[in-house]
């Protein structure tokens, strides 16, 4: 009457979806024209900066410090990979290949690494530099750098997983159910 148990056919398409929510994300947070660092008088993105106050300005790039640079670097190689595992995510649950499932998990784990370390010199290397006194609050497309890290990591240890499924994952295993009624 009732069987409750996991449909591996039908969830193993939320990981690449998982990954594009990460990719959009990602491109959220290096588009982002304000929203890394705000104040009151004072506000940045990753490329440039604002202060001054509401009527006058004055903007300046942050691309003159080698640590915006790296920064804008790490985070647009690691959103690059991120983009190849997309691809090769939908090549590897097509094509029904699951050797392909561990090497995206393992670029995965370098993309999260090149944005774990972008994300955490930007607020580092700016507070440090930029920051002379006042309150400063990092917020929304920095957070979204970040939401796309942790969509990352959560995806590469499932990638990393999925081989050892690789039978209930194609459907050609019979199904286990946890409850039968």
């Amino acid at each position: 009457m009732f069987k409750c148990g996991l449909a591996f056919p039908r969830c193993r398409w939320i990981l690449p979806l998982l990954l594009l929510l990460a990719i959009i994300f990602d491109i959220i947070a290096l588009a982002a024209s304000s929203g890394w660092v705000d104040s009151k008088y004072h506000y940045a993105s990753l490329w440039d900066q604002y202060r001054g106050r509401e009527p006058n300005w004055e903007s300046s790039s942050l691309m003159e410090y080698g640590w915006a640079k790296a920064s804008a670097a790490m985070l647009i190689i690691g959103c690059i990979l991120l983009i190849i595992c997309f691809i090769l995510s939908f090549l590897a649950l097509c094509k029904q290949q699951a050797g392909l499932l561990r090497v995206i998990g393992l670029i995965l784990c370098i993309a999260i690494l090149m944005q774990v370390i972008s994300l955490i010199v930007y607020p580092t290397k700016f507070t440090e530099t930029l920051i002379q006194n006042g309150d400063y609050e990092y917020s929304w497309s920095y957070g979204f750098g970040w939401g796309a890290t942790i969509l990352m990591i959560g995806c590469s240890v499932f990638f990393c997983c999925l081989p050892n499924y690789e039978d209930e994952l194609y459907g050609q295993a019979k199904p286990i159910y946890i409850y039968e009624g």
